[in-house]
């Protein structure tokens, strides 16, 4: 994923661009889930503080791991990581608002908010499984 010295093994660079084109949509897609997550915060907060939080908090997971991802520090685990933290955020909708169909509804109407989170979420962890899968 980085340009690398063959003499000392080590980085040129302190960013470094994915090799694979995949990547590049898992960051999209991480950085989409991780905005919409912060700027939802506020309105997650008048429900509930902790909710509110929780989507801080998750927002902020999601952009510091394309911050990660982006820097020689990344190794082929974390990958596996950023699944499991996707498909983590993926249940953790369920386990708020109920094991159905209903959790991406809101007063009786479909909420793109939460079906565009879930897709890009959905997106992160496929591809990230993707990416650890062809990394050599």
């Amino acid at each position: 994923m980085s340009a690398q010295s063959t003499t000392t093994g080590r980085t040129d660079s302190l960013i470094s661009t994915p090799s694979n084109p995949v990547g590049y949509l898992v960051i999209l897609a991480a950085v989409v889930t991780g905005i919409l997550h912060l700027v939802l915060a506020p309105r997650a907060m008048g429900f509930n503080q902790m909710m509110g939080i929780l989507f801080i908090l998750n927002g902020l997971g999601f952009l510091g791991g394309v911050v990660l991802y982006l820097t020689p520090y990344w190794n082929q685990t974390l990958y596996l990581v950023a699944a499991a933290y996707s498909i983590a955020t993926i249940i953790a909708l369920f386990v708020f608002q109920g094991f159905s169909i209903d959790a991406f509804y809101m007063q009786g109407s479909l909420n793109p908010m939460a079906v565009i989170t879930k897709v890009t979420e959905a997106i992160v962890a496929i591809g990230a499984v993707y990416l650890y899968s062809t990394e050599s």
